[in-house]
């Protein structure tokens, strides 16, 4: 489609799509597109979900929209956010020790108090434990164009910390998908997964270039990586750590940053909206949403991303401060801190993930979290 167009037209909708309030409204517009369709024609709704498509041989593709969606879309995302990640390890706040101790332990207080909170609401005999990653994750997306759209009122390094704050949150996030959510190992299909990212590492380090000889690269290391019980969307940040992120010679961008810009208009306008369109339709009512506050785990979700959350980021950030060395940026107050630990708390893309990898044999737990 995009092809189609004059190349300023094309510019300017990939430009618009790389702004964090254009993504965010994308993502919030496909959640209510979700929730609408899957309330009014739920049949339709899920038969749409149901759809298989792909080649059963040899790597079992032939998979429902809906596994598509959580498995080979987001697997776009975490590819632009291990991006990000290596960008703000070699030139961001993460580069020194100093400037990124703040956000880094409380993104890390971020995730154990809503996890906390989670397991102690469901410690009684009809809570539901497993669930407890689901109120650890902060959504980029969301968070970042919540703060844009107010981002006159606020002073600028706070959306720093925050982008921060949540690439922390995302490398954590991946981590406790890769080592609690994953089953079943085929060591054969890993293996053959790591010879991929290895020869995807060897090729851009030696200066290859060609979209025809990565894209598939990439789609098959990300076939190995699903066919092997650990969750396909590791192949896509592994790929993002990999890339070079910092300038040689006479570069005006680093191949990173020159592949982010590219990606960054797929993921924000496709994928993550597509994702929350086929994750986000849920069945609505006066009795389901009483189960919401009166059930262990989605109650434990809410009290872990709205109490948890706010009170683990501000807690980590202002101890930190208080008995480290560490200092809170000049041009931020601590009632800028308690805003942002607030946006800190909109859990969605991961979280929607890790409710359906939570409760895989239980499709209406997994829509309550």
């Amino acid at each position: 489609f995009l092809g189609r167009l004059s190349l300023p037209e094309r510019t300017f909708i990939t430009d618009a799509l790389r702004t964090e309030t254009v993504g965010g409204m994308l993502l919030l517009g496909a959640a209510v597109v979700a929730l609408i369709w899957a309330n009014a024609w739920p049949q339709a709704y899920q038969s749409v979900l149901d759809y298989t498509v792909g080649p059963s041989a040899p790597l079992h593709l032939n998979l429902s929209l809906a596994t598509w969606a959580k498995d080979g879309l987001l697997a776009i995302f975490f590819f632009v956010a291990g991006i990000e990640l290596k960008r703000e390890f070699v030139a961001g706040e993460l580069r020194t020790p100093s400037a990124a101790l703040l956000p880094v332990v409380a993104a890390v207080c971020g995730v154990a108090l809503p996890a906390i909170l989670f397991a102690l609401v469901n410690s009684g005999s009809g809570g539901h434990p497993s669930g407890w990653a689901i109120p650890t994750a902060t959504d980029i997306a969301f968070a970042l164009g919540v703060l844009a759209v107010v981002g006159s009122h606020l002073p600028s390094p706070l959306r720093a910390f925050l982008l921060t704050l949540a690439v922390v949150d995302d490398l954590i996030a991946i981590l406790i998908i890769a080592i609690f959510y994953s089953h079943g190992i085929k060591f054969w299909a890993l293996g053959l997964a790591f010879v991929g990212l290895a020869l995807f590492w060897f090729l851009h380090r030696r200066g290859v270039h060609g979209w025809y000889l990565f894209v598939p690269l990439a789609f098959v290391t990300w076939a190995l990586m699903h066919e092997s019980g650990i969750h396909a969307t590791v192949a896509g940040v592994a790929m993002g750590l990999m890339l070079r992120c910092h300038r040689e010679g006479d570069e005006q961008h680093s191949p990173g940053e020159h592949i982010e810009h590219l990606v960054r208009p797929l993921s924000a306008g496709l994928a993550v909206p597509l994702f929350a369109l086929f994750s986000a339709g849920v069945a609505v009512s006066g009795p389901k949403l009483r189960e919401v506050f009166t059930q262990a785990a989605p109650l434990g979700i809410v009290i872990g991303l709205l109490v948890g959350k706010s009170v683990g980021v501000f807690g980590g950030a202002w101890l930190t401060a208080r008995f480290t060395r560490a200092e809170l940026n000049p041009r931020l107050k601590w009632a800028d801190m308690v805003a942002v630990s607030v946006l800190a708390g909109i859990g969605f893309t991961v979280s929607l993930l890790i409710s359906e990898l939570a409760f895989p044999d239980d499709p209406a737990l997994a829509a309550r979290a």
